[in-house]
């Protein structure tokens, strides 16, 4: 049996796929996984065991739907679930199944803050085409694996940071899922351990501007590690703190200690970290702080985010109490020492 899995995009949705390509490959180790994204993500599905070949889309559609055409699929797995995974499927014409995207309660949780959406992580919605093989669930959480030639070691890091720190994802896909500057100072300031700034090329100024109160104490890599080499520092990081972006969901993956903070997006979304059949309500993820600004009545805006709020005030992320967030980080430190000695 030969199975297709579709995710295009983007890093923290794919890790948040990960679950169903493991559980499909050991509960049916018969079948043949193969995965669609694009070129851009290739890197971050490239050393996955369980996934047999990938397929990229890169700027046409046409080359890769013929390429997929050639396999001879017995089934596809849509968890996309847009305009053109569509159209791949009506091109591969095989039979199929798509996650629910919940669009309509979305718009309720944003539009008219009616919470309808179900208390649990988008995970189990991307189980449920796979239940169409006979597939399952294990609770084992997220996968994430770095190729050999990304692995770091001590030299990568300043010795200061060696014995731990803490790694503060300053980035986001919109403005409106970031932290601000000024906030991400407050914090690093009260914070009592060595700091690593994570993110792209593109947050590296800003980084500039939060370590320079501190450049013994911050460490700014934004810009200087590829993704699985920032995967990396996140998996030897004591404890993660995040804004809602795809590091975040890699952090849970390693099933480390995460502070994640939420501007415009809610969790209520499904979107929050994921260590295997925990869900919002009953908090059974003790490694898990959320931090939102729930008193505020624009609050979630979005599904996805702005390059700017659309109030104008950004009381979501400005109006989150460093204090608090930095006694989080302590709590989790100290659990985290806990369990190390107890291993």
């Amino acid at each position: 049996m030969k199975i297709l899995i579709i995710r295009f995009s983007s890093i923290g949705d794919i890790v948040l796929t990960t679950p169903v390509v493991r559980c499909i490959k050991q509960q049916r180790p018969e079948v043949e996984v193969h995965y669609l994204t694009k070129m851009s993500f290739l890197s971050l599905l490239s050393a996955n065991p369980f996934i047999d070949k990938i397929h990229v889309l890169q700027d046409d559609l046409a080359p890769v739907v013929e390429e997929l055409k050639r396999e001879d699929f017995d089934f596809v797995i849509d968890l996309h679930n847009n305009l053109r995974t569509a159209r791949v499927k009506k091109a591969l014409d095989r039979p199929s199944g798509s996650f629910p995207k919940l669009n309509i309660k979305k718009w309720l949780l944003t539009n008219l803050k009616v919470d309808l959406m179900p208390d649990k992580s988008i995970v189990e919605r991307y189980f449920e085409p796979a239940s169409e093989i006979k597939v399952h669930n294990d609770g084992k959480g997220l996968d994430h694996f770095t190729p050999d030639n990304a692995k770091l070691g001590n030299n990568d890091i300043p010795m200061s940071h060696w014995s731990g720190f803490i790694g503060c994802v300053i980035g986001g896909s919109y403005n409106t899922k970031k932290l601000p500057v000024a906030q991400w100072k407050k914090f690093c300031d009260i914070v009592p351990y060595p700091i690593v700034l994570l993110g792209g090329p593109e947050d590296r100024e800003e980084g500039n501007q939060i370590a320079e109160q501190d450049p013994v104490k911050i460490y700014n890599s934004c810009g200087k590690f590829n993704l699985n080499e920032s995967a990396e520092l996140v998996k030897h990081a004591m404890v993660i703190v995040s804004n809602d972006t795809g590091l975040m969901h890699i952090a849970a993956a390693y099933q480390k200690p995460i502070v994640s903070l939420w501007g415009n997006t809610s969790p209520e979304m499904g979107m929050f970290p994921y260590y295997g059949f925990n869900n919002l309500k009953e908090r059974v993820a003790p490694q898990s702080v959320i931090i939102e600004n729930k008193n505020l009545r624009c609050h979630p805006c979005s599904k996805i985010g702005y390059n700017k709020c659309p109030k104008g005030h950004f009381k979501c992320m400005n109006d989150l109490d460093m204090n608090y967030m930095s006694e989080q980080v302590v709590k989790l430190w100290q659990q985290e020492i806990a369990r190390q000695k107890a291993q």
